[in-house]
Protein backbone atom coordinates (compact mmCIF):
# COMPACT_ATOMS: atom_id res chain seq x y z
CA UNK A 1 0.00 0.00 0.00
CA UNK A 2 1.08 3.56 -0.64
CA UNK A 3 1.07 5.80 2.42
CA UNK A 4 0.66 9.55 2.69
CA UNK A 5 1.72 9.96 6.32
CA UNK A 6 3.73 8.14 8.95
CA UNK A 7 4.90 8.71 12.49
CA UNK A 8 7.06 6.80 14.95
CA UNK A 9 6.06 5.90 18.48
CA UNK A 10 7.25 3.61 21.25
CA UNK A 11 5.30 1.12 23.34
CA UNK A 12 5.13 2.12 26.99
CA UNK A 13 5.14 -0.52 29.71
CA UNK A 14 1.67 0.34 31.03
CA UNK A 15 0.18 -0.40 27.57
CA UNK A 16 1.03 -4.09 27.92
CA UNK A 17 -1.10 -6.80 29.47
CA UNK A 18 -0.12 -9.71 31.70
CA UNK A 19 1.15 -11.59 28.63
CA UNK A 20 3.70 -8.84 28.01
CA UNK A 21 2.10 -7.71 24.75
CA UNK A 22 0.29 -4.50 23.86
CA UNK A 23 -3.35 -4.67 24.90
CA UNK A 24 -5.55 -4.69 21.81
CA UNK A 25 -7.35 -1.45 22.73
CA UNK A 26 -4.10 0.50 22.65
CA UNK A 27 -3.76 -0.01 18.91
CA UNK A 28 -6.89 2.13 18.56
CA UNK A 29 -5.17 4.89 20.54
CA UNK A 30 -2.12 4.65 18.28
CA UNK A 31 -4.31 4.86 15.17
CA UNK A 32 -6.28 7.82 16.50
CA UNK A 33 -3.13 9.68 17.53
CA UNK A 34 -1.72 9.10 14.04
CA UNK A 35 -4.84 10.64 12.47
CA UNK A 36 -4.56 13.67 14.76
CA UNK A 37 -0.87 14.11 13.91
CA UNK A 38 -1.74 13.84 10.23
CA UNK A 39 -4.30 16.64 10.64
CA UNK A 40 -1.77 18.76 12.50
CA UNK A 41 0.79 18.19 9.71
CA UNK A 42 -1.78 19.74 7.34
CA UNK A 43 -2.18 22.77 9.59
CA UNK A 44 -5.59 21.64 10.84
CA UNK A 45 -6.56 21.59 14.50
CA UNK A 46 -9.07 18.92 15.52
CA UNK A 47 -9.88 21.02 18.61
CA UNK A 48 -10.40 24.23 16.59
CA UNK A 49 -12.78 22.49 14.21
CA UNK A 50 -14.71 21.14 17.19
CA UNK A 51 -15.04 24.69 18.58
CA UNK A 52 -16.59 25.64 15.23
CA UNK A 53 -19.13 22.79 15.46
CA UNK A 54 -17.33 20.46 13.04
CA UNK A 55 -16.62 17.00 14.45
CA UNK A 56 -15.13 14.03 12.63
CA UNK A 57 -16.37 10.91 14.38
CA UNK A 58 -15.69 7.22 13.89
CA UNK A 59 -18.51 5.49 12.05
CA UNK A 60 -16.98 2.00 11.90
CA UNK A 61 -13.71 0.11 12.10
CA UNK A 62 -12.35 -3.08 10.64
CA UNK A 63 -9.37 -4.31 12.67
CA UNK A 64 -6.79 -7.01 12.07
CA UNK A 65 -4.19 -7.93 14.67
CA UNK A 66 -1.19 -9.57 13.05
CA UNK A 67 1.95 -9.71 15.24
CA UNK A 68 1.99 -8.32 18.78
CA UNK A 69 4.06 -5.37 19.85
CA UNK A 70 5.89 -5.62 23.18
CA UNK A 71 7.21 -3.22 25.79
CA UNK A 72 9.77 -0.75 24.43
CA UNK A 73 9.16 -1.73 20.79
CA UNK A 74 9.43 1.21 18.47
CA UNK A 75 6.80 1.18 15.74
CA UNK A 76 5.81 3.10 12.65
CA UNK A 77 2.18 4.06 12.18
CA UNK A 78 1.26 4.76 8.57
CA UNK A 79 -1.93 5.84 6.84
CA UNK A 80 -3.63 6.49 3.57
CA UNK A 81 -6.97 8.12 2.89
CA UNK A 82 -9.82 8.22 0.42
CA UNK A 83 -13.35 9.58 0.43
CA UNK A 84 -16.54 7.68 -0.35
CA UNK A 85 -19.66 9.84 -0.23
CA UNK A 86 -19.75 11.41 3.22
CA UNK A 87 -17.23 8.92 4.64
CA UNK A 88 -13.49 9.38 4.95
CA UNK A 89 -11.77 6.01 4.79
CA UNK A 90 -8.47 5.82 6.63
CA UNK A 91 -6.29 2.82 5.86
CA UNK A 92 -3.90 2.48 8.77
CA UNK A 93 -1.06 0.04 9.31
CA UNK A 94 1.35 -0.31 12.21
CA UNK A 95 4.77 -1.88 11.65
CA UNK A 96 7.39 -2.88 14.19
CA UNK A 97 10.33 -0.61 13.38
CA UNK A 98 13.08 -3.16 13.98
CA UNK A 99 12.02 -5.47 11.15
CA UNK A 100 9.06 -3.78 9.37
CA UNK A 101 6.77 -6.62 10.49
CA UNK A 102 3.09 -5.72 10.04
CA UNK A 103 1.50 -5.76 13.50
CA UNK A 104 -1.89 -4.14 13.01
CA UNK A 105 -4.13 -3.16 10.12
CA UNK A 106 -7.28 -1.05 10.30
CA UNK A 107 -9.81 0.54 8.03
CA UNK A 108 -11.41 3.39 9.92
CA UNK A 109 -14.49 5.12 8.51
CA UNK A 110 -15.11 8.65 9.74
CA UNK A 111 -18.06 10.92 9.08
CA UNK A 112 -18.54 14.56 9.95
CA UNK A 113 -21.15 16.09 12.17
CA UNK A 114 -21.64 19.79 11.52
CA UNK A 115 -23.50 21.38 14.40
CA UNK A 116 -24.60 17.91 15.42
CA UNK A 117 -25.91 16.80 12.03
CA UNK A 118 -24.39 14.41 9.54
CA UNK A 119 -23.00 16.56 6.73
CA UNK A 120 -20.19 17.06 4.30
CA UNK A 121 -17.37 19.16 5.70
CA UNK A 122 -15.79 21.63 3.26
CA UNK A 123 -13.07 22.21 5.88
CA UNK A 124 -12.00 18.57 5.92
CA UNK A 125 -12.38 18.28 2.14
CA UNK A 126 -10.07 21.28 1.74
CA UNK A 127 -7.52 19.86 4.18
CA UNK A 128 -7.54 16.49 2.40
CA UNK A 129 -7.84 17.77 -1.19
CA UNK A 130 -4.38 16.53 -2.18
CA UNK A 131 -5.14 13.02 -0.93
CA UNK A 132 -8.79 12.07 -1.27
CA UNK A 133 -9.74 9.77 -4.10
CA UNK A 134 -6.16 9.15 -5.11
CA UNK A 135 -4.88 5.61 -5.67
CA UNK A 136 -4.81 3.76 -2.36
CA UNK A 137 -3.19 0.57 -3.67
Amino acid sequence: MKYIFETRMEVRDYECDIEGIVNNANYLHYAEHTRHLFLRSLGVSFADLHQRGIDAVVHSMKLQYKVPLRCDDEFISRLNLKKDGLKYLFYQDIYRASDEQLCFRATVELVCLVNGRLANSPEYDEAFKDFINKDVD
